[in-house]
């Protein structure tokens, strides 16, 4: 099962900003920790074409697809510090000052699903 499709916990609101925090962090952590992908390191996977034009598209891929997972999640990971229940008022959001959850913590929450 998806990390990201766990039912939340019993603390309400708060455990699924709190849990989707956490495994967009790990997934940010795994990218830095990874590898970079070349081909004498991991190398190629089976080819799905005999065009050369796909085969260089799915060497590009590989060869940017940690950095481009790094950058995503750090994304996540910044609109969910910003997007979460305020401190001192845990109904509201602590950026935009909407209800808690937020429309934009309910996209996030609905995107990585």
């Amino acid at each position: 099962m998806s990390p990201f499709t766990r039912p939340a916990g019993r603390r309400g609101r708060l455990s699924e900003h709190a849990r989707l925090l956490e495994c967009v962090q790990g997934i940010l952590e795994r990218s830095d920790r990874a590898v970079p992908w070349e081909p004498d390191t991991v190398g190629l996977p089976d080819a799905r074409s005999d065009s050369a034009l796909a085969r260089i598209n799915d060497v590009a891929f590989y060869a940017n697809a940690r950095d481009e997972v790094a950058a995503l999640a750090g994304v996540c990971v910044d609109l969910l510090r910003l997007h979460g229940p305020a401190e001192n008022d845990e109904d509201r959001c602590r950026n935009c000052h909407l209800d808690w959850p937020c429309p934009t913590f309910g996209e996030i929450s609905r995107l990585l699903r």
